[in-house]
């Protein structure tokens, strides 16, 4: 995969957007680590958490909001304590699960499960879910 960089792309609305929704500055983050190590859904993400940082630092939008990743977050916020320059990544993540439920696009489609998927959701999950379609 290629892509292209560019200072247009760095200072993109959509990175504005980002920091602007999760009151952080994404060019904070030197790419330590340490969110991702500590992360304890690491294992079922296709980025890690430094890397959604870094996509968004680059303003590498499509790949962002394709990612499992974001949907994955349990907002458990072990990669913000581990921060050692104090960003939120946790919020992070949320602002850009936010830009795609603003567009109303979600991960999940709650009126596409059976009955019996719904039965086995959460129910916090489905409130979450809902609430887009009530904002």
């Amino acid at each position: 995969m290629r892509t292209n960089i560019s200072r247009h792309k760095i200072r993109s609305p959509f990175v504005t957007k980002v920091e602007e929704l999760s009151g952080q500055n994404l060019l904070a983050c030197y790419q330590c680590g340490k969110c991702s190590a500590g992360c304890p859904a690491v294992s079922k993400m296709d980025i890690l958490p430094n890397q959604i940082i870094r996509f968004a630092q680059l303003g590498l939008k499509e790949e962002l909001l394709k990612s499992n990743s974001i949907w994955i977050c349990a907002s458990c916020m072990t990669c913000n304590v581990r921060c050692p320059k104090g960003i939120n990544i946790a919020e992070t993540i949320e602002a850009i699960r936010q830009i795609l439920l603003r567009k109303r696009e979600d991960h999940v489609k709650v009126e596409e499960l059976s009955d019996s998927e719904r039965g086995d959701v959460p129910p916090i999950a489905l409130i979450s879910n809902f609430r887009k379609f009530t904002s």
